[in-house]
């Protein structure tokens, strides 16, 4: 049989934010539609974040990019290398330029991809005057994890997060 831990007078969890300025981070860090995928991965991975907005030229949102899309990407990419040419096998390699100085090189395969490429096309925003109740009305109707703020030029001037909630109920 289970018991409960919740007391009967403890008393609920309210939140203290009436907008969804209040609510937000302001200036969220974003990625340009025409960035590759090595540094949204490298923006990702030094910042923390699972997932950023992308951004067209004036600033507004036209996506998210996640670690994920990077994942499936890098899954589905399919690349074959180049047989190596008969003149560059590795006995004549190391008579030519040496062992030493070979060893430190590998060929390396830049992937070209930009963003705007693999992200999710589908923007979830509200503006900063948007009640805060909604917001999270929305974010549970949506089953997203963070929704944009824009303002009335739809540029992006915040992002509201699950985590950025759960620090406003008290």
């Amino acid at each position: 049989m289970a018991t409960s831990t919740r007391s009967k007078t403890s008393a609920c969890m309210t939140l203290e934010a009436e907008y969804a300025a209040d609510l937000m981070k302001a200036n969220p860090v974003s990625i340009r539609e025409n960035a590759t995928i090595q540094e949204t991965a490298a923006l990702l991975t030094d910042k923390g974040f699972s997932a950023a907005p992308v951004i067209d030229e004036a600033g507004r949102p036209i996506g998210v990019v996640s670690r994920s899309d990077i994942i499936v990407h890098d899954r589905e990419k399919v690349e074959y290398m180049a047989p190596v040419p008969e003149f560059y096998e590795e006995a004549e390699l190391s008579a030519r330029v040496g062992a030493s100085t070979r060893t430190g090189f590998q060929v390396v395969s830049v992937d070209r991809t930009c963003v705007a490429d693999i992200m999710t096309p589908i923007v979830f925003s509200v503006t900063p005057e948007t009640p805060a109740r909604k917001v999270v009305q929305e974010m549970l109707d949506l089953k997203v994890h963070r929704v944009f703020v824009v303002d009335k030029a739809g540029v992006l001037v915040g992002v509201i997060s699950a985590s950025d909630i759960l620090q406003q109920l008290k």
